[in-house]
């Protein structure tokens, strides 16, 4: 028996916000690529643009190249809509005006569920999460239970002439509370290569940080897998809506 159950594909679009360029890639983009196959529209949106993300490299130079290897790999399993906020990478705090933001692009992109990075203080025991992912994380849930109400924020009716939108479930990936999985065998090959296309934030992590991205991906993919009965799986913290 696994406590894990399939993540229900009862929807036709999703909108992703994370909070750096690459956050999707450590499992989520698998989950993307069998997605968009099954034809469902998704579109990503990143707080920052990862530029402090390379100790080697400015920021005014990181920003750039950190964007667009994430537009690159976003492509390669099926997203072709990637946008960007303007917040500063690192630190990026939890606070009204990220809440607006994101309930704003919820209801601009009206999609059916909402997929975003672990907002828990934790990945596991002693793995501490990164301040940003919290602070992001934390805004998604919130935000996007905002873009539903139209008594949150009643300017963005007002002013920019957006009317709430109530998505389904939000998607947590990298939650330790995960309580779903999704079957990537077939996709993962597209994960991965998503993941490589980060080439430059790989190369300034060092190979002491991950190794090789498709046996880093592989061994939590398949010890998910294990857990589900399939080859190859990634699991997700599901948040009804």
């Amino acid at each position: 028996m696994t406590d894990l159950r399939p993540v229900a594909e009862d929807f036709s679009s999703a909108l992703a916000i994370v909070a750096h360029p690459d956050d999707l890639e450590y499992g989520a983009a698998s989950a993307i690529a069998r997605w968009t196959a099954q034809g469902k529209q998704i579109s990503y949106l990143l707080v920052t643009h990862g530029e402090a993300g390379i100790d080697a490299i400015p920021p005014q130079v990181c920003g750039p190249l950190r964007m667009q290897e994430e537009i690159t790999g976003a492509a390669l399993v099926g997203v072709h809509t990637v946008d960007f906020l303007d917040y500063p990478d690192g630190v990026v705090c939890y606070d009204l005006n990220l809440r607006r933001d994101i309930a704003a692009a919820v209801r601009k992109a009206c999609p059916d569920v909402v997929i975003t990075i672990n907002h828990h203080d934790q990945f596991g025991p002693g793995r501490y999460n990164q301040a940003d992912h919290i602070a992001v994380g934390r805004a998604v849930l919130d935000g996007t239970r905002d873009a539903a109400n139209r008594w949150v924020f009643p300017e963005l009716v007002s002013d920019q002439g957006l009317a709430p939108w109530k998505a389904q479930r939000i998607l947590v990936s990298g939650s330790p509370q995960s309580n779903a999985f999704v079957d990537v065998t077939a996709s993962f090959d597209a994960g991965v290569a998503s993941l490589a296309a980060h080439q430059q934030y790989l190369a300034g992590l060092g190979d002491h940080a991950m190794g090789d991205p498709r046996i880093f991906l592989e061994q939590i993919a398949r010890s998910t897998g294990e857990r589900v009965g399939v080859q190859l799986a990634v699991s997700f913290e599901v948040v009804e809506l």
